[in-house]
C-alpha cells in the first residue's frame, strides 16, 4: 500500500473516531450547560445533595445513551429524566428515614448572595420550604417543584411523572392548597434580615439569654439534626423561653473554643458555628416581622460536605 492510501486510510479512521466520540461531546455540552437546573431539580425534590449527586450520574448514565438527533427539547428531557430518578431514590430515602435517629433536616448548602436575591428561588431551596415538602406524597413533591419552581408546562410534567396532564392538573392544585397552608408568610426586606441575624449572632456567641429572648418569636421552633452521631435534640422545641436556654446553653463543651460566622444557607440567613476551629454545625434561620421564628440546626457531619464551598443552584 503506498504512503498516501496508508494516510487516506488513517484519515477515514480518524473521522470515524470522531464520528463516534463527537456525539458524547455534544451530550456533554448539554448535560454539563444545564447541570445547575438538574441538580436543583433533584435536591428540591430530594433535601439530600449526596443522594441528588447520585441521581445527577444515573441520569448521565441514560442522557449519553440517548440519540440526540431525535430530541427537540433537550432541557425538558434532561428535566424527565432527572425527575424520574429523583422519584425512585425519593420512595427509597422514604423508607430509610423512618429509621433515622431524632429529626431529619435537609442537607443545608452554602449558597451565593444571587440566589437570596432570586425570591422564589431561595424561598424554594430554603430549610423551611424543604421541611413543607417532605410532608407531600413523592409524586406530588415532583409536581410541586416543577410546576411552581421551575415552571414546566402540564404535559411535559405529565411525561416526567407517568400522569396525564388532567391528572397532573388536579396533583398540582392539591400540592398547591397543602403547601399554601404550611409555609412561612410574610416577605422580610433584607436590612430586616440582616439586623435580625447579627443580633441572634451577638446573643449566640455571648449566651446573653435576655438577648436571645428578645429577638426570638414567641411561637420560635427549633429543630436539629445529629443524626445519631453527634448530641442534638430528640424532637423539636417551640417556645422562645425554651428555644432562648437551649441556645444559651451552646451546643458545646464548656471549655471549647467557639465562632460562629454568619453565612448564606438554601438562599436565606444562617450561622456557620465552629468548635475549637472545626466546623461543628450550621444553624439556617426563618425571619418573620424582624423576628428568629425557625432555627434550623444541623450537627450530623455526614450533612455538613457542602457548607464550606459555595454550591450553584438555578431554574
Amino acid at each position: 500500500m503506498s504512503q498516501w492510501s496508508e494516510r487516506t486510510t488513517d484519515s477515514a479512521e480518524a473521522l470515524d473516531r470522531a464520528d463516534r466520540v463527537n456525539p458524547v461531546d455534544s451530550a456533554t455540552q448539554v448535560f454539563v450547560a444545564h447541570r445547575d437546573l438538574l441538580f436543583t431539580v433533584a435536591y428540591e425534590m430530594l433535601g439530600s445533595a449526596a443522594d441528588a449527586e447520585d441521581v445527577l450520574q444515573e441520569t448521565w448514565l441514560r442522557w449519553v445513551r440517548v440519540d440526540l438527533a431525535t430530541v427537540r427539547e433537550k432541557r425538558s428531557y434532561l428535566v424527565r429524566i432527572v425527575t424520574r430518578q429523583a422519584l425512585d431514590r425519593l420512595r427509597a430515602l422514604g423508607r430509610r428515614k423512618e429509621s433515622y435517629v431524632g429529626p431529619w433536616l435537609p442537607e443545608p448548602l452554602l449558597t451565593t448572595p444571587d440566589v437570596a436575591e432570586d425570591v422564589e428561588l431561595a424561598d424554594s431551596v430554603s430549610m423551611a420550604m424543604l421541611l413543607v415538602l417532605e410532608t407531600l406524597a413523592p409524586t406530588e413533591r415532583a409536581v410541586f417543584v416543577l410546576r411552581e419552581v421551575f415552571d414546566l408546562d402540564y404535559n411535559e410534567i405529565a411525561e416526567a411523572v407517568d400522569k396525564t396532564p388532567a391528572a397532573v392538573r388536579q396533583i398540582a392544585y392539591r400540592a398547591r392548597s397543602h403547601v399554601a397552608a404550611r409555609r412561612p408568610r410574610g416577605v422580610v426586606s433584607p436590612a430586616e434580615t440582616r439586623a435580625a441575624l447579627e443580633a441572634f449572632q451577638r446573643a449566640v456567641e455571648t449566651g446573653d439569654l435576655q438577648r436571645l429572648i428578645d429577638i426570638l418569636a414567641p411561637d420560635v421552633i427549633a429543630v436539629s439534626d445529629g443524626g445519631g452521631i453527634k448530641h442534638a435534640l430528640l424532637r423539636p422545641i417551640v417556645g422562645a423561653d425554651k428555644v432562648a436556654r437551649l441556645l444559651a446553653a451552646g451546643w458545646w463543651k464548656r471549655d471549647a473554643e467557639r465562632s460562629v460566622e454568619v453565612v448564606q444557607i438554601n438562599g436565606g440567613p444562617g450561622l456557620l458555628v465552629r468548635v475549637n476551629a472545626e466546623i461543628d454545625g450550621v444553624v439556617a434561620v426563618r425571619v418573620e416581622n424582624g423576628y428568629i421564628t425557625g432555627a434550623y440546626h444541623v450537627r450530623n457531619p455526614e450533612k455538613l460536605s457542602r457548607v464550606e464551598r459555595a454550591t450553584a443552584v438555578s431554574r
